[in-house]
């Protein structure tokens, strides 16, 4: 059966930037994914609507962004720093229209690093799931704080910590670990771009790529943070990959040891090469897990709701006698 396409939605973030995303509404009761695409990309250049149609295909709902500075969207990019608020607004506009569906976070290469560090954000509460001063406070803290230093941070946390943005899931492919990666051609190029006045005109004019005028303080990296996501999280990265090598899945990793890593023989980065077999793939990763976290967040909850009541009829829930 032919599902009906794609039908454009207008987002605002918390910092007020105009967004635009492309919303492809399942007619089953799958998940939502919130897609991101990567640096230059957008959620109507081929490679990205391709994997956004195979997804809706599939049974499941997308919504994908135009990341700030990218396609639609007002502002400029902060290549991938404030775009933290970006997916907060996605995952945010999901919620209220799909209440009852699980939110997946899938970002490719700088949406990689982006729904991350949203997730890290989204994890810590006010008080943090550690406790006072536990490790994802200062992730969220972190995250927050972003390029604008201390005098921002509020309003970032604002825009990622709420339970209304918070994913059930998170897929990042082909992702960085860290900052500045200059080992390669490519990055050598994309820094060019992105930190000259003449690289900053060619990327407005060839790929439509607004950037701003580059970081004030460098913001917490992904491997910095990666450790505080406790929803689900799937790493899925390829062994030929010219732009980030395997050092960068494998801190990330390593920093996350309830992470699946996924190390693809032969694949190159992001959407380009996420070919049909890896998304559909990648598509029963996602049902299985946001399936699995909620059959235990019911278990834990029948297990203290009996424990509770337990206790209330003065009973011992373990052997059902009576406590003395």
């Amino acid at each position: 059966m032919r599902l009906v396409g794609h039908k454009p939605v207008n987002l605002v973030s918390s910092d007020a930037v105009s967004l635009t995303a492309h919303y492809y509404e399942g007619v089953s009761g799958g998940i939502s994914y919130l897609l991101g695409h990567g640096f230059t990309g957008s959620a109507l250049q081929d490679r990205v609507r391709a994997l956004s149609e195979r997804l809706h295909e599939a049974g499941a709902t997308v919504l994908a962004l135009d990341f700030r500075g990218h396609g639609g969207s007002s502002g400029r990019s902060t290549v991938g720093v404030d775009e933290v608020r970006d997916v907060s607004a996605g995952v945010a506009w999901l919620r209220t229209h799909r209440p009852d569906a699980a939110v997946v976070t899938l970002g490719f290469s700088m949406g990689a690093s982006v729904v991350l560090r949203h997730a890290a954000a989204a994890t810590a509460g006010p008080a943090g799931p550690a406790g006072p001063a536990g490790p994802a406070d200062a992730a969220g803290a972190a995250v927050a704080a972003g390029p604008a230093g201390a005098a921002g941070a509020a309003g970032a946390a604002g825009a990622a910590g709420a339970a209304g943005d918070r994913p059930d899931a998170v897929i990042a492919v082909s992702g960085p670990g860290r900052w500045y990666e200059r080992g390669t051609v490519p990055m050598r190029r994309v820094h060019l771009g992105v930190e000259t006045r003449l690289g900053r005109l060619a990327l407005r004019y060839a790929f439509r790529t607004r950037v701003g005028g580059g970081w004030d303080l460098l913001p917490v990296s992904p491997v910095e943070v990666v450790g505080a996501v406790d929803v689900p999280l799937l790493i899925v990265h390829g062994d030929a990959d010219p732009y980030f090598g395997l050092e960068h899945p494998r801190m990330l990793a390593a920093s996350a040891p309830a992470a699946e890593l996924w190390i693809e023989p032969g694949m190159g980065h992001a959407e380009t090469a996420t070919n049909a077999d890896l998304l559909a793939r990648i598509h029963r990763w996602a049902v299985s897990a946001v399936s699995a976290a909620g059959s235990a967040a019911g278990a834990a909850a029948g297990s203290a709701s009996g424990s509770a009541a337990g206790a209330a009829a003065g009973c011992s829930p373990e052997s059902g006698t009576m406590a003395r």
